[in-house]
Order: C-alpha cells, then structure tokens, then sequence
C-alpha cells in the first residue's frame, strides 16, 4: 500500500477527474466503485480494480481492510479530508476504486432481455438494472439516450447488478428487435394504454421486454417491431407508474410464468 497526501498525484488526480466529468468517464470506458460492497461484487466477477483508494480512518473496517490487503499493490491511502474531497458519498464510504468498465463481447440474444429506450434517469436505470438481476435477466440493452450506465448514481442505485448482467450500451433497439423476433423470440413492449393485460398475456419462452422513458414511452419504430403489447392495471386509478416500478412489474411476471 501507498500512502499520500497530496492530491497532486497521478492516479489520484485521474479518480477525481473521472468522478468529477461524466463525459470523461464515458469517453474512458471507466468508472469508479464507491464502498466495499460494490468494489467487492466486482472483484468476485471480475477480477481486480486498476486503483483503490482508501481512507486512512477506515482501514481498520473488516471489510475495507481486506479489499486493501488483498489489492495491496495498487492501493493508496489517503488522509480523511482529501478523500472526502474525493467521494460523491458521505467520507465514511472509506473506499473507492477506479476500474474499466467491462463491454461483453457481441453475444447471439439470450432467452430473457431487457431493452431499455432513452430512460435518461440514473435512479431508473439503476432500478432497472437491479431489478434485471434479481429476476434472471441476461442481457440488457440501453439505447443511446439512456443514462449511463456505469455512472456514480446508476452504479449506487443498482447495488452492484451490473456485474451479474451483459449490459449492452448504444444499441440499436429496433435493428436487435427485428432480428430477436425474426428469430422466434417475443418482443414484449410495454404500453400505458392500449395493451393486453399485463397478467393475462402470455410471457414464457423468449422474451425481450421493452421499457421506455416515463414521458413518451416507447419509440414508434420499436412498437412497430414487438409481436406483443402489454398495459399493467391500475384499479387505484393513478394515471402511470415509475418506469422503473413498471419494469419490476413486468419483469417478476415474466419470472413467474416462466417458471
């Protein structure tokens, strides 16, 4: 382990960078982890992260002492005050880590997705994406509008489901909704108005679904392309859900159908 104090140095300079700019971290294809949990899924998964930075008066946490010890080779401590300058959370996340985002290899679509068209909220996508993981979900795709998917706020929110999904960023959700179709999948899209009910429809076997942004929904040219609508009933009688509430709805059902 190293120990700094001036935030002048190299690798502390690029974490702070990267935290500080969104576009930096996309352009970068990196991210940062903040607290131990995160930073310990995604070494369980995917190996080691390229710097941890630590708090000094947080070494002594069980947790955050054994991700140090075990990354000791690119470990930097730093005192409290320069690491909370560091963190988007409070100082007492106490461990931070700089990775590359993991971009799995064009895979042929799985048996159960998630689209995702321009959900520009982190939150939402964070949800979403836990949510994905939870129900068995392999791959989602986000279209380019999304939110980031590796950004600070969707990391937090999503606790750590990235690394249990192939997340496929920019992609083209008509062009893969067309060929998932064609291919004898279900390309479930979800709709306020208008669709089968949710708890009647048939959701087993290959199923893609779709969710769009909670102001104009889904895209014309995706709707044009799902072999299946679905509304999800509201005997309360609110006019919509939260689009990432819709999405564990939608997605639990399709859980339990297919099971």
């Amino acid at each position: 382990m190293l120990r700094i104090t001036s935030r002048s140095n190299p690798r502390l300079r690029e974490v702070a960078r990267l935290l500080a700019s969104a576009r930096d971290r996309r352009k970068a294809g990196k991210c940062v982890l903040e607290g131990e949990h995160l930073i310990g899924v995604c070494a369980e998964r995917h190996g080691a992260p390229e710097v941890l930075v630590v708090a000094d008066d947080c070494l002594g946490r069980s947790g955050v002492q054994a991700l140090a010890a075990r990354f000791a080779d690119r470990t930097l401590v730093v005192p409290p005050a320069l690491f909370g300058e560091l963190a988007t959370l409070p100082a007492g996340v106490g461990i931070l880590a700089l990775i590359t985002a993991p971009r799995p290899s064009p895979a042929p679509p799985a048996d159960f997705c998630l689209l995702l068209e321009d959900v520009q909220d982190p939150g939402n996508v964070g949800s979403m994406l836990r949510s994905a993981a939870a129900a068995g979900v392999a791959q989602v795709l986000l279209s380019r509008h999304c939110a980031f998917a590796w950004s600070p706020k969707v990391l937090r929110a999503a606790q750590g489901a990235h690394f249990h999904l192939a997340l496929y960023e920019d992609a083209d959700l008509p062009h893969w909704g067309a060929a998932f179709v064609a291919g004898g999948g279900t390309l479930v899209a979800t709709v306020a108005h208008g669709g089968a009910p949710l708890f009647a429809a048939t959701l087993a076997g290959r199923i893609a679904v779709a969710i769009g942004n909670e102001g104009a929904g889904l895209s014309p040219a995706l709707l044009a392309i799902a072999n299946r609508r679905v509304t999800i009933p509201m005997p309360g009688g609110t006019e919509s859900l939260n689009a990432a509430a819709a999405a564990a709805v939608c997605l639990f059902e399709c859980v339990r159908q297919r099971r």
